[in-house]
């Protein structure tokens, strides 16, 4: 028996079955405009969406900073917590847990 005469190999035997066959191989893998190109760039636009969502939620987090440090108040909170300042005859105690005085020395 002839490879030409196998069952599964007769539709090839047409030239536009074939012409259509290679079209299709050439526009998913081989072309500028391929199936795997458009695929890396869906990914892409996936990434670069989910950086967006985080750097908006980044830019929420510090307007609400800005407006927290726009009040004398927050001011005053902010350099008491953070930089252990003091009015003049005030005294501040910091007070240090165990847990935390371990985990300093263990991280020297």
């Amino acid at each position: 028996m002839s490879i030409l005469n196998n069952k599964y190999l007769k539709p090839f035997k047409n030239v536009y079955v074939l012409v259509l066959v290679v079209f299709i191989i050439w526009m998913l893998f081989f072309d500028a405009h391929s199936w795997l190109f458009h695929h890396e760039l869906n990914g892409d636009i996936k990434e670069l969406e989910y950086q967006k969502e985080h750097y908006k939620n980044e830019m929420a987090k510090d307007k609400k900073a800005i407006k927290e440090l726009s009040t004398e108040e927050g001011i005053e909170r902010t350099a008491r917590e953070t930089y252990y300042m003091k009015k003049p005859n005030e005294d501040i105690f910091i007070i240090e847990y165990e847990d935390s005085i371990a985990k300093q020395k263990h991280d020297e």
